[in-house]
C-alpha cells in the first residue's frame, strides 16, 4: 500500500530538519509556501506538521508560523515515544555505525523464557546477539528474540544490517507498539567481553516488547548501554 501524501511531506521535513537545513529556532516555511512546494492542500501540510510536533521536531506559534525546536545530540540518541532502528537512530543522529551478529540460533521458549520474554511455551524464537558499534566503539549489546511464525526466513546477513528494514519492506507486517521498561543494571561478563565499558561497572537496559497490526507480540529485545553513550529522550506536553 503506497504511503499517504502527508507521511512523504513528513518524512522529507523531518530529514531536513535533522540535517538542520531548517535549523533550530528557526521557522519553516510558511504554509501557503509548503503547499506550493508539495503540490497539496492545506489540510495535508497541517497533518504533516502535527505530526512532526507530536514527535517534538516543531512547535506551532499561533500567528507566527511553526518554529523547529529539534536539537542534534552528542550521544546514540533514541526517542522514547516512536519505535526506530538501531540503523535509522545512528542515521538521524548523523553517526557511523556498524553491526556485528555474535549470536544467531532458533531456539524453543521453556518456561523460564516464557515467564521472561511474554512468549508462549513452546513458541519458535529466532535468538540473536548483536553488538552494536558507534564511530567504530563497541557500545551496545542487543539481545533479541522474534517469533519465528510472524517473522520468517530470518537469516544472520539480515540481521547485520535492519531486521525492521526487513519486516516492513519485504514481509509487509506494520510495526505498531512497544511496551518498553528502563533500568540500570550491573555489567555481566557477556557485557565486559563485547562491550567497550572501560571503567564503568553498569549500563543503561531497556527492554521491549513489539507487537504488530494484529496484536501479536513478535519481538523481545533487552538493549544494553555503555551509560555515557546513552540518550532517551521525549518531549512532554502539559495537559490541562
Amino acid at each position: 500500500m503506497p504511503k499517504a501524501k502527508f507521511e512523504n511531506i513528513y518524512q522529507d521535513l523531518k530529514q531536513k530538519i535533522e540535517s538542520q537545513e531548517y535549523p533550530y529556532q528557526e521557522l519553516l516555511p510558511s504554509e501557503n509556501t509548503m503547499v506550493d512546494i508539495y503540490g497539496c492542500s492545506r489540510n495535508t501540510i497541517r497533518r504533516a506538521v502535527a505530526e512532526l510536533a507530536e514527535d517534538g521536531y516543531v512547535q506551532s506559534l499561533h500567528g507566527k508560523g511553526v518554529r523547529v525546536i529539534y536539537q542534534p545530540v552528542d550521544q546514540a540518541s533514541f526517542t522514547i515515544g516512536g519505535i526506530e532502528s538501531f540503523k535509522e537512530s545512528a542515521a538521524r543522529n548523523h553517526k557511523k555505525t556498524h553491526t556485528n551478529v555474535v549470536q544467531f540460533a532458533e531456539i524453543t521458549a521453556d518456561e523460564r523464557i516464557s515467564a521472561k520474554t511474554g512468549f508462549p511455551a513452546g513458541s519458535e524464537l529466532y535468538y540473536i546477539q548483536r553488538v552494536r558499534y558507534l564511530e567504530d566503539k563497541a557500545l551496545i549489546l542487543d539481545v533479541n528474540m522474534f517469533l519465528k511464525s510472524v517473522v520468517p526466513g530470518l537469516t544472520k546477513k539480515i540481521a547485520e544490517k535492519s531486521i525492521y528494514e526487513y519486516i516492513e519492506n519485504e514481509l509487509g507486517m506494520a510495526i505498531i507498539t512497544s511496551k518498553r521498561k528502563m533500568t540500570v543494571e550491573r555489567a555481566t561478563e557477556i557485557d565486559e567481553k563485547y562491550l567497550e565499558l572501560n571503567d564503568y561497572n553498569c549500563l543503561a537496559v531497556i527492554t521491549g516488547q513489539t507487537y504488530n497490526a494484529d496484536g501479536i507480540m513478535f519481538e523481545y529485545t533487552q538493549s544494553r548501554h555503555r551509560p555515557d553513550y546513552f540518550c532517551f529522550q521525549d518531549t512532554a506536553t502539559r495537559k490541562r
